[in-house]
């Protein structure tokens, strides 16, 4: 059954129950000073995000090299081999995603790229250049 809770301090003496509420995928919710939050097991938000964020990273081999970008995203990356270029991009994701978190998130034309970085974040690398090469993980 879904748990929610109504305030930080109802939510601290269960906390159990919300960690195995989200553990299985259940609804697990806390109110707090207006606003709600929810509670989700992390592999599971990464799993979901790696299917439904919108953009797709484009490899284009070039000049005898390869280059890879994501349209919308000020992220490319640039080597001479195919796996070179996927391993740079994932540096470049993590990049765009501190900086995000650093200053770009208020930003009217990064915020849309929540998403994106929520999926940097709970990727490991290996999982992040799956996604990058489109590969369902």
């Amino acid at each position: 059954m879904s748990v929610h809770f109504d305030s930080y301090t109802e939510a601290r003496a269960h906390l159990k129950d919300l960690l195995d509420a989200a553990t299985r995928g259940r609804v697990a919710t806390i109110r707090r000073d207006g606003d709600r939050v929810t509670l989700v097991d992390a592999e599971r938000l990464r799993y979901y995000l790696s299917r439904v964020v919108p953009y797709r990273a484009e490899v284009v081999a070039e000049d005898g090299g390869w280059s890879v970008f994501i349209p919308g995203v000020p992220v490319s990356a640039d080597a001479s081999t195919f796996d070179g270029a996927i391993e740079e991009m994932v540096r470049a994701l993590r990049e765009y995603a501190e900086d995000w978190e650093d200053h770009l998130l208020d930003a009217a034309n990064h915020q849309e790229n929540w998403g994106l970085v929520q999926l940097i974040a709970l990727s490991d690398d290996e999982q992040l250049a799956a996604w990058v090469r489109g590969e369902a993980r």
